[in-house]
C-alpha cells in the first residue's frame, strides 16, 4: 500500500508550518505501508496542480492532507470539504479569491472516505487529543481537500482521501499567549496512529460511535 502524505508550506507570515514539519519527519513506512511524502504551496489552485501530478506519479491508494489551524487545541479530521474558495487572507501569491466555486461542475461538497472515527479512537489510545471537524474553514486547506476530491471523482480512480488538521506548535505561540499549541512530537506521534487506523479499515465500515458536536 501507497500512502500519500502532503504538508503546506508556512503562510500568513509564519515562518514555519507545523503540517509540513510533522510530515517531514513520518515514519517511511507505517504497519508496512509505503509513506510518500510532499510538500505542497499554500496556494489556491497550484496546490492541486501539484497533488494530481503527485498521484498519477505514485499511484497512491490513500491521500492525506495535513495543514495548520492555529487556534485550534486538538489534532482535527475533517468530515467534509465544500465548493467554495472565500480566502480571509492572501494565499502564498497573493491570490484572495472571494465567494468563487472551485469547481463550476463540481459535487456542492465532498465527505472524507477515510475511516475518520477511527481516526480519532486511535489518535486518543496514542494519548494525543483528537475530535472530528466539521468545517475545514475555506481557505487553501478546503480547497486542496475539495480539489483531490474531484479528481479523484472525476478520474474514477480507486483512491481514498481525507484532511486533518493540527494545531500550532509552541515556538508559533510565544508572541500569541492565548492561542494553545501542541508539541511537534505529539503531532508526529498522533498523525502516525492515525494512518495506522486508515491502514486497518482501508476494506472496512468505520467504526460507529459518537463523534458529532451540537454547534
Amino acid at each position: 500500500m501507497n500512502i500519500l502524505v502532503t504538508g503546506f508550506d508556512p503562510f500568513n507570515k509564519e515562518t514555519i508550518n507545523p503540517a509540513l514539519e510533522a510530515v517531514k519527519q513520518l515514519p517511511d513506512t507505517i504497519l508496512g505501508a509505503t509513506i510518500i511524502k510532499l510538500e505542497i504551496p499554500t496556494v489556491f489552485l497550484e496546490s492541486a496542480k501539484e497533488v494530481q501530478k503527485a498521484i498519477q506519479l505514485y499511484q497512491p491508494d490513500i491521500v492525506l492532507h495535513i495543514g495548520q489551524a492555529g487556534g485550534r487545541s486538538q489534532i482535527t479530521i475533517e468530515r467534509v470539504a465544500i465548493n467554495i474558495d472565500d480566502a480571509s487572507i492572501p494565499d502564498n501569491w497573493g491570490q484572495q479569491p472571494i465567494d468563487q466555486p472551485i469547481q463550476n461542475n463540481g459535487q456542492p461538497a465532498y465527505f472524507s472516505q477515510l475511516p475518520i472515527k477511527a481516526v480519532v479512537k486511535g489518535i486518543k489510545s496514542a494519548g494525543i487529543p483528537a475530535s472530528i471537524s466539521n468545517s475545514a474553514g475555506t481557505f487553501v486547506c478546503n480547497h486542496i481537500m475539495y480539489q483531490t476530491h474531484y479528481f479523484i471523482d472525476k478520474q474514477q480512480l480507486p483512491v481514498k482521501a481525507g484532511f486533518i488538521h493540527v494545531p500550532f506548535i509552541p515556538e508559533q505561540v510565544v508572541t500569541k499567549p492565548t492561542m494553545p499549541s501542541m508539541s511537534l512530537e505529539h503531532i508526529i506521534k498522533g498523525i502516525s496512529s492515525g494512518i495506522e487506523q486508515m491502514i486497518l479499515f482501508h476494506n472496512q465500515s468505520d467504526l460507529a460511535m459518537e463523534g458529532g458536536t451540537l454547534h
